[in-house]
């Protein structure tokens, strides 16, 4: 066998295992190639080619593509249960919907009823509000019969601070009545056009 018989045989004897040792690739942070059978630990984070057996690149990998894809998948995944989780509780309120009315005129009736109890509501507080305000005419009676006389008792003046402070919530509780029948009517008017829409789809 002559010499270049030989060496051509030992070369294509150590192609594999050079190719092998050399399957990964990278250019690391300091500027030097490094290469390996397993991703180097200098590649950590890098970007890395990973070589065929002829020491072609076969995949380029992206720690930081990788990590966005990741990301992104997630991101999406979230937005998925979300976009489901609306979906379901939209079915479950046309559910419900169907079963409580029978009819727009069921609708109709629950607003009449809803907005009736609203009315008997600010009713009896506007006249809890006069009561609040006679009591307060009676106190301020009272401290003027001790006025140029004796001090008036401290309960007169407990009992006007005890008054003020009835006729604020009264008020603040009428207001709140009055503006809940925006809320009334907006909700059965919704509570109708969704009501409408199913309905035709059947």
């Amino acid at each position: 066998m002559g010499p270049r018989i030989v060496v051509t045989a030992i070369v294509l004897m150590l192609a594999p295992l050079v190719a092998h040792a050399q399957s990964y690739h990278c250019v690391a942070k300091d500027g030097k190639h490094y290469y390996g059978s397993i991703i180097p630990a200098e590649c950590l984070g890098r970007p890395v080619e990973q070589l065929s057996p002829q020491g072609m690149v076969i995949r380029r990998i992206d720690p930081e593509g990788s990590e966005r894809e990741r990301l992104a998948k997630e991101a999406e995944a979230a937005r998925k249960r979300e976009t489901d989780a609306v979906a379901k509780d939209a079915a479950r309120r046309n559910r419900a919907l169907l079963a409580t009315y029978a009819s727009e005129g069921d609708i109709e009736d629950a607003r009449s009823r809803a907005l009736a109890d609203n009315q008997k509501a600010v009713l009896e507080t506007e006249t809890r509000i006069e009561a609040i305000r006679k009591r307060q005419s009676d106190l301020e009676k009272e401290l003027e019969f001790y006025q140029g006389k004796n001090k008036p008792p401290a309960r007169v003046a407990e009992d006007m601070k005890s008054a003020e402070d009835d006729l604020k919530a009264a008020q603040d509780s009428l207001a709140a009545k009055k503006k809940e029948v925006e809320g009334i009517n907006a909700k059965y008017d919704e509570d109708k056009k969704r009501y409408t829409e199913l309905t035709r789809k059947r």
